[in-house]
């Protein structure tokens, strides 16, 4: 994922906030509403750091590139112009919110928490990782499996135009930088209700294809390289997450009995386990960056992967069948997201290809 995101004047930071990372107690509303206020105080024009001579170096230099990426979002991919991305905050940590995600132990559907107006999603966050932690203790001892991740982005929909840069991505290589930029973007052009895979496919896609023409009209050589060895990597990742994630779902649907769907999920995710080391060794020269992801893979790691990635090819193809003109294609996207969950889905599923 591009890190993955959450989405956010008190009552409306926490609402707009529950558009992903779902909401509860006041308590809930209250760490919300605390942690949105802290990071817009933080927040300061890009031009203000830009102009204080205390800025680092090499922030400074991240700040000038996020500023001509994001032009290029409004003049090469018609992504909303306002005041998004054009401040800064750093928050002395290293993610913006901790997400959580659950699933049960022979399903990779995901827990959701809903709610008036906003709708159902797929995953909580907390600005506290403390929060977090005590929530998944809570699901764990009902039986759920969970994972806790560290969301790097935070994007308010639109509801506010001045979602900040963030310290906790803003030095990151520029395709990356780039990628996210964009998806975070795209979430402010369409959202539907109760269907997290749908809103995080389309910002996937808008990413991917924008990160492309950013990188091939205006990345150096180098930048590119880099780029090229890490979406190598992440390629080689999902397709070995999209294989486990068909085979624990052909074992979990099947006629086994819970007992043997155990025994055969430990198998399937043991050969995930090997298959991985076999390609970290052979093909990524020993890179390490995802030990963590599979040391600790389960059936919620799984399910959120497929949140990020199950739609990305239909939206490319809906993009393509658009002529490769972006509003054209925003225009097509907000009308599914305007549509049942049902007939959003089978209609997307039909893009010709």
């Amino acid at each position: 994922m591009a890190g993955g995101s959450v989405l956010a004047t008190a009552v409306l930071a926490a609402g707009a906030l529950c558009l992903t990372s779902g909401c509860g107690t006041f308590a809930y509303y209250a760490q919300a509403a605390g942690g949105h206020l802290d990071l817009m105080q933080r927040a300061r024009p890009v031009a203000d750091w830009l102009a204080d001579e205390a800025t680092p170096a090499p922030l400074r230099e991240r700040l000038l590139l996020s500023q001509r990426m994001r032009d290029f979002a409004v003049t090469s991919l018609a992504l909303p112009d306002n005041g998004s991305y054009r401040r800064y905050a750093d928050l002395e940590r290293g993610a913006v919110v901790w997400n959580v995600v659950a699933a049960p132990e022979l399903s990779l559907t995901l827990k959701s928490w809903c709610f008036p107006v906003l709708g159902c999603v797929g995953y909580r966050g907390y600005f506290d990782r403390a929060g977090a932690d005590a929530l998944a203790t809570r699901l764990e001892a009902e039986g759920w499996e969970v994972r806790v991740y560290g969301v790097p982005a935070y994007s308010t929909l639109g509801w506010t135009d001045c979602d900040p840069l963030l310290n906790t991505f803003v030095h990151w290589p520029e395709g990356e930088l780039a990628r996210l930029i964009f998806h975070e973007l795209a979430h402010q052009v369409a959202y539907a209700r109760d269907d997290t895979t749908f809103n995080e496919s389309f910002a996937t896609a808008v990413e991917h294809i924008g990160g492309a023409r950013w990188l091939e009209r205006h990345a150096s050589p180098a930048a590119r390289a880099e780029y090229a060895a890490l979406q190598s990597r992440r390629e080689d990742f999902r397709a070995l997450t999209l294989k486990t994630r068909r085979e624990l779902e052909a074992v979990y649907t099947g006629a086994l009995s819970d007992a043997a769907k155990r025994q055969r999920k430990a198998e399937v995710l043991a050969a995930m386990r090997a298959e991985y080391a076999s390609i970290k060794a052979e093909r990524w020269g020993g890179y390490a960056g995802y030990d963590e992801w599979f040391a600790r893979a389960n059936n919620a790691a799984l399910g959120v992967q497929a949140a990020y990635f199950e739609l990305v090819p239909a939206f490319e193809r809906l993009f393509e069948g658009q002529g490769g003109d972006f509003p054209a294609f925003y225009a097509e996207v907000q009308r599914l997201a305007d549509l049942p969950k049902d007939q959003r889905r089978a209609r997307l599923a039909a893009t010709p290809p």
